[in-house]
């Protein structure tokens, strides 16, 4: 994992994710213990957190959710994702 919550890899955002599935709205809720809390709606059932997860971060970031992958972490709440050239960013990431 990351040192900090996110990290540049050339043109690439390497995030760590701290996920809440199953919560009342999909939301960014800020940094937690030096990863991006994000909580989603759906239950962490057969990949459908997963599943959500990348299109949430595609829809935030700008970009296809095939530009998105997580890395390591599927069966866990700690996520690794990177996010390919990152069209847009929220307010707590920056260069």
């Amino acid at each position: 994992m990351l040192k900090e919550y996110y990290a540049w890899d050339g043109a690439n955002l390497r995030l760590n994710i701290f996920l809440q599935p199953g919560a009342s709205r999909n939301a960014l809720i800020g940094v937690h213990n030096q990863a991006v809390k994000v909580s989603l709606t759906s239950p962490p059932v057969a990949g459908e957190a997963n599943k959500q997860l990348v299109q949430f971060l595609a829809t935030l970031f700008k970009v296809k959710k095939s530009a998105v992958k997580i890395l390591s972490g599927e069966r866990s709440r700690h996520k690794h994702v990177i996010v390919y050239k990152p069209s847009q960013l929220p307010e707590i990431f920056s260069k």
